[in-house]
């Protein structure tokens, strides 16, 4: 009798401990900006993640998309796939004649299904919170990040009805505005969603990291200040999670998108462009090649995508500029832009070096002094890489990942909430889950 006991305690035991092994919730938190050293390097004062780290897995380094910018890099962590594929090349949207300010903002951008979509096709609930191209995301939560397009925007697309008003009376104490670029203000606002009603995937995005790095650069006090603001943004959330009593069968994830490079020099490729006589003036559509460019790097548009010609003048011109310009670039070919699963629209690129980064314009100086801190660099080097931390059901403690991609994460997603994701071109990296 004793050792039918003793069975029927371990055949329970077991069953307890496989039904805790797995994961009914998953938040993803993406800081804009994050570098794996907030967390590897004890100079910036990060506890709430280093203790994520310290209970689970973490990366040393996550490899971002060409360019490496905010909406390209979130837009692949929820589809698993490269930027050639989901069809989101920039933030802004490259307009030939000049830009209005045309942004990747509404979900039905993205050419490729997302792990929102995948979980509440489960019948999981889903929810967005400031993650860019989201608007009319098929979530049952959402605020979509609408860049500076306005509050109307953002309360129109706002799920469900109401939510930005309801916010303000219940979780601001009646404010008139949300001071939405504080990390902790965001963090609140995914608190209130986890207390109302507990979504089995939430994807959050803050963003003042990133505002203040492109202010200041990689180091310094106010950027150490706003590794803080994300920490105890990150904070908020894990309390949340453990009031709620769903901590246990929670996975919580924390990443980003994109690294920062310290800025010396700024150039204006376009300048030498119209030197050469093949840009005079795109608002009149009188123009052979352009760059379009992206903070870290800059890409050439040829007005006809079958001018060989034209294309050869550009090499030959960006191959006979002074050694001191030509420092400050190397050229991303057609070969490596398709290897990269890069925008296919393009006939090269160009990725800043030696502390250069690009801007538009067509006159004046080609270089000039530069300042702060920027990203969009080919994702080939430590500095433009992004973190990766995680805990919870199925994770792997004291996992160490040496490298990873960004496109990586949604196929892990997927299996921790056991959801088909097929479309997925990331593998779950070795070292993370369990059980892979």
């Amino acid at each position: 009798m004793a050792k039918k006991l003793s069975l029927l305690f371990l055949v329970s035991f077991l069953v307890s401990m496989l039904h805790a092994q797995q994961a009914k919730h998953v938040v993803l938190i993406t800081i804009d900006g994050f570098r794996p050293d907030f967390y590897l390097d004890e100079k910036w004062e990060a506890p709430n993640i280093r203790g994520l780290m310290n209970d689970g897995a973490y990366a040393k380094g996550v490899n971002s998309v060409f360019p490496s910018m905010t909406y390209p890099s979130h837009t692949t962590i929820v589809t698993g796939v490269q930027p050639a594929r989901h069809g989101i090349y920039y933030n802004g949207m490259f307009e030939p004649n000049g830009s209005t300010g045309k942004i990747y903002w509404n979900a039905s951008s993205v050419k490729v299904p997302t792990i929102w979509e995948a979980a509440q096709t489960k019948g999981l609930k889903a929810a967005a919170l400031f993650w860019p191209v989201s608007a009319d995301a098929k979530v049952s939560y959402n605020i979509p990040d609408i860049g500076s397009m306005g509050e109307g925007i953002r309360e129109r697309y706002s799920k469900p009805t109401g939510f930005i008003n309801t916010l303000k009376k219940e979780v601001f104490n009646g404010a008139d505005k949300i001071e939405y670029g504080h990390d902790e203000n965001v963090a609140k606002i995914a608190a209130y969603v986890i207390k109302k009603d507990k979504p089995n995937l939430m994807t959050i995005h803050f963003f003042w990291v990133d505002h203040i790095e492109h202010q200041e650069g990689r180091e310094g006090d106010v950027v150490k200040a706003a590794v803080r603001d994300a920490d105890r943004g990150v904070g908020i959330i894990v309390n949340a999670l453990k009031e709620e009593g769903i901590w246990n069968n929670t996975v919580l994830i924390v990443t980003g998108d994109h690294g920062f490079v310290d800025v010396k020099t700024n150039v204006s490729p376009n300048v030498w462009l119209a030197r050469a006589g093949l840009l005079t003036d795109v608002k009149t559509d009188d123009w052979k090649a352009q760059f379009y460019t992206v903070g870290g790097s800059a890409y050439l548009y040829l007005k006809d995508k079958k001018d060989v010609n034209t294309l050869h003048q550009v090499q030959e011109m960006l191959g006979k500029l002074p050694a001191e310009e030509r420092k400050l670039f190397r050229i991303i070919d057609r070969k490596q832009l398709d290897a990269a699963k890069a925008n296919p629209e393009v006939a090269l690129a160009l990725t800043g070096e030696n502390g250069a980064s690009f801007g538009g314009a067509s006159t004046g100086e080609a270089t000039r002094p530069g300042k702060g801190g920027a990203h969009g660099y080919f994702p080939d080097f430590h500095e433009i890489q992004t973190g990766f931390v995680a805990t919870g059901p199925g994770i792997k403690k004291g996992g160490v990942i040496p490298a990873m991609n960004v496109r990586d994460i949604a196929p892990a997603v997927a299996k921790l909430l056991a959801f088909p994701f097929p479309s997925a071109e990331g593998k779950i990296p070795a070292g993370l889950l369990i059980k892979n």
